[in-house]
């Protein structure tokens, strides 16, 4: 799908030098606040631009960040092209890995996908935390997700089916007295839902959409991966996921949690 003249992200900088030649399509997968546009052009290389409006709760410097430190840590992810902002919007330019998203890799079984999400996940954490910079302990995820709350940004109408029809202020209680003692931590990802993770035959290529990677606990990252294999491949597939991972009795509550948890971003 084109997009129309008024949808197209206005110049700012040098970077659109970058896009000259490029047709624009918007890529509507995912929740992310930014708009998302793939760029093709015949004999130039795919590309993806993010667009989000300047903000308080703007994510794409810290995805600039994360991105270019998982790079530096030897693991594969898109590669930044440009970035730059007018004062209005924010843009962030990088290429597209090869393959396609482990939610659509119809190259691949649904089996297979799940333990190339497993396989991927424990590469990241197997990173040292004392070399991530990025805090995303459940102390500061909570002060943010109270913030979005108070910002009136939280969208109850997308809460899990199990929730639709609380409030946020009503979610935010149990977040608070649910709150599990202890932590696993690891470098985790911050979104692992299947879209997130890009593969091709040939295997694994890359993680997009970090800009919520950092230090939690693993459980975090569990909890959104098996909630995202129900969603896409039903309940029968993720066991497997966890038996690929290394973990096969989890703590129900635990992924409970970190699900509520995700219901504020």
């Amino acid at each position: 799908m084109s997009i129309f003249q008024e949808d197209q992200p206005g110049s700012a900088s040098a970077l659109d030098a970058r896009l000259a030649g490029y047709r624009f399509e918007r890529d509507a997968l995912g929740r992310s606040a930014a708009s998302v546009f793939r760029l093709e052009a015949l004999g130039l290389p795919t590309l993806y631009l993010k667009v989000e409006e300047v903000g308080p709760f703007g994510e794409l410097a810290d995805e600039a960040l994360r991105l270019r430190w998982v790079k530096a840590s030897g693991l594969p992810c898109p590669d930044i092209i440009a970035e730059d902002s007018d004062g209005v919007r924010n843009r962030l330019l990088i290429n597209a890995l090869s393959g396609s998203d482990l939610a659509s890799a119809s190259v691949l079984t649904p089996l297979g996908r799940v333990e190339l999400l497993a396989a991927a996940l424990l590469d990241l954490h197997r990173l040292p935390i004392a070399s991530c910079p990025f805090d995303h302990r459940l102390e500061a995820r909570i002060a943010a997700a109270k913030a979005r709350m108070q910002a009136g940004i939280v969208d109850e109408t997308d809460f899990d089916e199990t929730r639709l029809g609380k409030s946020a202020e009503a979610l935010f209680a149990e977040l608070e007295s649910k709150r599990p003692d202890g932590a696993d931590l690891v470098v985790t990802h911050g979104d692992a839902c299947l879209p997130n993770f890009i593969a091709s035959e040939d295997g694994f290529s890359g993680y997009i959409d970090c800009s919520r990677l950092g230090v939690a606990d693993r459980y975090q990252v569990i909890a959104l991966a098996c909630r995202s294999i129900a969603h896409n491949f039903g309940e029968a597939l993720v066991q497997p996921f966890l038996d690929r991972y290394g973990l096969t009795a989890p703590d129900p509550a635990r992924l409970d949690y970190y699900q509520l948890l995700d219901e504020f971003f």
